[in-house]
């Protein structure tokens, strides 16, 4: 599959009605950040290896969470899970110049590896570190991204997060997660079903 026809069939699918996040996956080249032996797949609609019991995910899957973040220019954003850096370059298209992107990887040779491939994403920051704390001396975010199952809600991130900010998580089991997209509000939390995905635990 290419790049155009993935477009194409969201388009055409009504799947992803968020234009700037069609323009940021069309001006991304997810082939410069995966392993060089599997280029040839860079636009299969699958996930891909990337070393270290962890994986690049599926193009659909990364656009329908980018969808429902429904990032604004100058968001600053907190994700964990850098992975090959890849999601983090279509975070800062999305956030724009104005906008901040932290990112964390627990893995070092990925930290390096995301950390080489966004050198020219200038709103980019990366982290090693445990992604599972969160960062709280850059909180509150407007949008925060989870890229690996966790087993619930973790209630640190919600405290990171700005009234009306939004947190994106796969939950439950790792078998098989939810992917919820949480709002939040001054009394509480709205909780919406993206539906059912399978990532890598959180480490």
């Amino acid at each position: 599959m290419s790049k155009s026809s993935l477009l194409a069939f969201w388009k055409e699918s009504d799947l992803i009605k968020d234009n700037k996040v069609l323009k940021a996956f069309s001006e991304v080249k997810r082939e410069d950040f995966i392993p060089e032996e599997y280029r040839q797949q860079a636009y299969g609609d699958y996930p891909l290896s990337i070393g270290y019991q962890a994986t690049i995910s599926q193009p659909t899957t990364v656009v329908i969470m980018l969808q429902a973040l429904n990032i604004k220019p100058g968001n600053k954003i907190l994700e964990i899970g850098s992975g090959s850096g890849y999601n983090a370059a279509l975070l800062s298209k999305l956030a724009g110049n104005k906008g901040r992107v932290f990112t964390i990887e627990y893995v070092k040779e990925l930290y390096e590896f995301a950390k080489s491939n966004l050198k020219k994403f200038k709103n980019v920051t990366c982290i090693n570190a445990d992604g599972k704390l969160g960062l709280k001396k850059q909180s509150p975010f407007d949008r925060i991204i989870v890229t690996a199952a966790s087993q619930g809600i973790p209630e640190h991130l919600l405290q990171q997060l700005k009234i009306k900010g939004i947190l994106v998580i796969p939950v439950n089991s790792f078998l098989s997660q939810e992917m919820l997209k949480i709002t939040k509000l001054k009394t509480g939390i709205k909780k919406e079903s993206l539906g059912s995905f399978l990532f890598v635990p959180l480490k």
